[in-house]
């Protein structure tokens, strides 16, 4: 029922969008050079591959789960596992009411864009038709097992998806960045109209997608209480498309509006979790 739901809506909505938003060429993505080794595991959850990175000390709630949905680049970039343990170290270390265990499944079907890959070519094959189904498998399969909050941070690609379950209410709390291939203003008009669920974006200076004016629109709808859920956006100057996930670690700029833009989501989320 809930991917039915989820399916259907772009369609309703089809008649009253705006332009899509634009997803940014791989080769023009911040590209980082950390040679970090990720902490989790990949294992199979309802037919899935998922990266999922447990707190160090494995003591977490296990009601409460932060899923990560990745850009282009998926399962098979180190910098989307790192991140989704940098979610799961900070877990562990806010407290333990705060505290979860961090699933990024591979959404994209094994086929995540090589960062030399043809964008035009890719993105035939991972419509919202190809890559909902995984994950809706993934979500239900989590709730399934208990888990009864699920926070979702969705970058550049992975916006999209959190904007959809944000608007299906399917999820707790959502926080994108740099999102890619929204229709705005016309997603955040579904969103205000039929969703109770809170949502936080950190958007870029130099995004050639998700632009500062695609922004203010975006405010415009959501902004100064016109979303009763709660919203909140946070600009970071100086860097482009795809800083919240890659940092060159030289660039005080960009080291410093990554780790802003983390610590921005992650105390959007835990204000937002009972």
């Amino acid at each position: 029922m809930i991917m039915k739901t989820f399916l259907l809506l772009p369609f309703i909505a089809a008649a009253v969008r705006a332009a899509v938003v634009p997803a940014v060429d791989p080769a023009l993505h911040v590209h980082s050079s950390s040679t970090a080794k990720p902490q989790g595991r990949n294992v199979t959850i309802n037919g899935v591959l998922t990266y999922v990175s447990l707190p160090k000390n494995r003591k977490f709630d296990p009601t409460t789960a932060v899923l990560l949905l990745t850009d282009v680049f998926g399962l098979p970039s180190p910098d989307n596992l790192l991140l989704a343990d940098e979610w799961a170290a900070a877990g562990f270390q806010a407290s333990a009411r705060f505290s979860r265990d961090t699933y990024a499944p591979d959404y994209l079907n094994g086929d995540a864009i090589p960062m030399d890959g043809d964008l035009n070519t890719w993105i035939v094959n991972h419509g919202e038709a190809q890559t909902t189904p995984p994950l809706l498998a993934v979500i239900d399969a989590l709730k399934s097992r208990g888990i009864k909050q699920i926070a979702t941070t969705g970058y550049c690609f992975g916006g999209l998806y959190t904007v959809r379950l944000v608007q299906n209410n399917t999820v707790t709390v959502g926080t994108v960045a740099h999102p890619s291939l929204l229709e705005v203003p016309s997603d955040f008009d579904l969103m205000k109209a039929q969703s109770h669920i809170p949502i936080e974006i950190n958007n870029a200076e130099l995004d050639t997608g998700f632009t500062p004016d695609v922004a203010l629109q975006t405010d415009a709808v959501m902004a100064d209480g016109q979303y009763p859920p709660g919203y909140l956006r946070k600009q970071f100057d100086g860097v482009a498309h795809g800083f919240a996930v890659r940092a060159n670690a030289s660039d005080p700029v960009q080291v410093a509006a990554k780790q802003g833009a983390f610590d921005t989501s992650l105390a959007w989320i835990k204000a937002h979790l009972k």
